[in-house]
């Protein structure tokens, strides 16, 4: 069984590309609190393999801190994967939300 900073790092690292999920989702999905899913994030052991620039805040807000070349660093990122970037460095979760991260946790917990 995954403990839950792993379990967050495989979440992370099976985000689609051109799709986001915000932290309170993976929070939700693991049972953790959305400051310590981006804890663990900031601490990422291998941001190549776990892309936390895919993560952003409840509002689509990209994220002011982002620990491994800062906002521009992943908005540069989630642009070359086609999203839109649109006012105030947001992305639009309507858009661009991934809607099946319950369903694929669900199959990682199983395991």
């Amino acid at each position: 069984m995954l403990n839950k900073r792993d379990l967050v790092y495989k979440i992370v690292a099976s985000i689609p590309k051109g799709k986001v999920v915000t932290y309170g989702q993976i929070a939700r999905l693991t049972g953790l609190n959305a400051r310590v899913v981006g804890n663990y994030l900031h601490n990422s052991p291998d941001p190549k393999k776990i892309p936390c620039h895919r993560v952003v805040n409840y509002q689509g807000k990209l994220a002011a801190n982002y620990a491994f070349g800062g906002a521009r660093s992943q908005r540069l990122k989630l642009e070359e994967e086609g999203l839109n970037i649109i006012k105030e460095g947001k992305v639009d979760l309507e858009e661009y939300l991934w809607k099946n991260a319950g369903k694929f946790t669900q199959r990682l917990v199983k395991t």
